[in-house]
């Protein structure tokens, strides 16, 4: 840009920061710069979305951000040339930061999904790291796992049992020893794994198939309420329950529809599409796919739905 023609132009109008813009343009340590902030912001980054959907990722945040933190220490050493047992200032205002807000947002249930994730007590897993250890042998989730489970189990018997049968699989005991149990520990989805080799832990499993399921953000949730909000308002706050839900079955089948139009393909609309509830890397992304912004709010203020159903005339017609 800054080496074009047209910019004589710009740089007529106001010399000081068309200077100012070049010399940042072509500085390679702005660049540089703006790489180190990339690198350790990038972890950060991933974990948020890959957890923003609705896939079940509840049984995978506790080492995700365990992994997040580590790739995070990693980029900063790595820039300031410091060995994995010297102190870095920054670094330490970075993970006080991570710290507190995994304190803050952190509940029993994490600790308890990853406990029953069976690949993290695979030897795959395990030798991928070298400080890692499974769940049984961790303090921390020890610690908040049997806070979950006394208040899944407040009779103290059903409690003794499941810890029991949390022993045995942890501990690859009776029902868990099998070639095929241990080796698909790392292969299986977690899920799946339970429903094949669950059977000797009935109510671990009965919890395992919950948790294993289970998304981590309401994300999801809210876009369809944004959607209903947009549908049901003030303005039109007479709309039946049913008649809104239909209306934004309608509106969210629209917009997926409207992903296969030329107009879409080739128009700014693409631009403004959301990421959905899919994760992939922006790993050379061209163009913006996240922001969260209303596809048809125009078209659909133009759309009037009649219910002929309705004895009041006034209310026949509901403009959305």
């Amino acid at each position: 840009m800054v080496i074009s023609d047209r910019w004589s132009s710009y740089r007529e109008d106001d010399v000081g920061k068309a200077g100012f813009v070049k010399e940042k343009v072509l500085n390679d340590v702005w660049w540089d710069k703006i790489e180190y902030i990339l690198s350790f912001m990038g972890p950060i980054y991933d974990m948020l979305r890959y957890a923003d959907t609705d896939k079940p990722v509840l049984h995978l945040i506790y080492d995700m951000w365990d992994s997040m933190i580590e790739n995070v220490k990693m980029a900063i050493y790595q820039h300031e040339g410091k060995e994995e047992n010297e102190e870095s200032s920054f670094y330490s205002v970075v993970h006080a930061i991570l710290i507190d807000r995994w304190t803050k947002n952190s509940t029993p249930l994490h600790c308890l999904a990853h406990s029953l994730n069976p690949r993290y007590y695979s030897e795959e897993w395990l030798n991928k790291a070298p400080n890692r250890v499974p769940p049984h042998k961790d303090l921390e989730i020890q610690e908040e796992r049997n806070k979950c489970l006394k208040r899944y189990f407040p009779n103290a018997e059903n409690r003794r049992v499941a810890i029991l049968e949390y022993a045995r699989f942890s501990g690859a005991g009776e029902g868990f020893s099998s070639f095929d149990s241990l080796h698909d520990r790392g292969a299986l989805d977690p899920k799946a794994w339970w429903m094949v080799y669950g059977a000797a832990a009935p109510l671990l499993q009965n919890i395992a198939l919950k948790l294993l399921g289970q998304p981590c953000s309401s994300s999801c949730c809210e876009r369809n309420w944004s959607t209903y909000s947009f549908i049901h308002s003030m303005k039109r706050n007479k709309i039946q329950p049913q008649r809104a839900e239909d209306l934004v079955f309608v509106h969210t089948n629209l917009r997926l529809l409207s992903r296969k139009s030329e107009k879409y393909m080739r128009g700014p609309s693409k631009m403004w599409d959301v990421g959905g509830d899919a994760f992939d890397p922006f790993e050379g992304a061209g163009i913006l796919e996240i922001a969260s912004l209303s596809l048809d709010e125009p078209d659909m203020e133009a759309v009037l739905f009649t219910d002929e159903g309705d004895d009041n005339d006034e209310d026949d017609v509901i403009t959305c």
